[in-house]
């Protein structure tokens, strides 16, 4: 079974024609492109950019709701610190720096084992970080 190497936002390209390049952005057609679009939406999901990498971040997000608003797919399976879990493995992040993002430490560790819940300030800072929607994480 052949497997493809996993996307690293290190390797992106940072100004858009070469983003472009890469993945053209178009519309999502069926479950490949859905997925091959979300590879890279959640490669770079997290992480600081520059304002090209914004844009077709945005760009891809946008192709992505709209499918899912067409196709009625729901959000990923799980509860939502199984979501959590899943971002940060993607995004290459520790449960400290989950808790740095936070504001504190040591509560990376209390969220992912489930001896504290994520608070509404929780959520907001972790929607704005990965640049995603409330409901991703309710």
């Amino acid at each position: 079974m052949k497997t493809r190497a996993k996307l690293k936002f290190q390797n992106f390209p940072t100004d858009y024609p070469a983003l472009v390049n890469m993945l053209p952005p178009r519309p999502i057609h069926d479950r490949v492109d859905y997925d091959n679009v979300m590879e890279v939406v959640l490669a770079m999901a997290g992480h600081r950019m520059t304002t090209d990498q914004e844009d077709y971040f945005e760009l891809l997000s946008e192709l992505i709701i709209k499918y899912d608003q067409e196709h009625g797919e729901k959000l990923p399976d799980g509860t939502p610190r199984e979501r959590l879990r899943t971002l940060m493995k993607t995004a290459e992040m520790s449960a400290s720096d989950l808790g740095r993002l936070l504001g504190n430490r040591g509560l990376g560790s209390s969220l992912l084992n489930g001896a504290r819940e994520m608070s509404k300030t929780h959520i907001r800072k972790l929607c704005q970080h990965f640049h995603l929607s409330a409901d991703y994480f309710l």
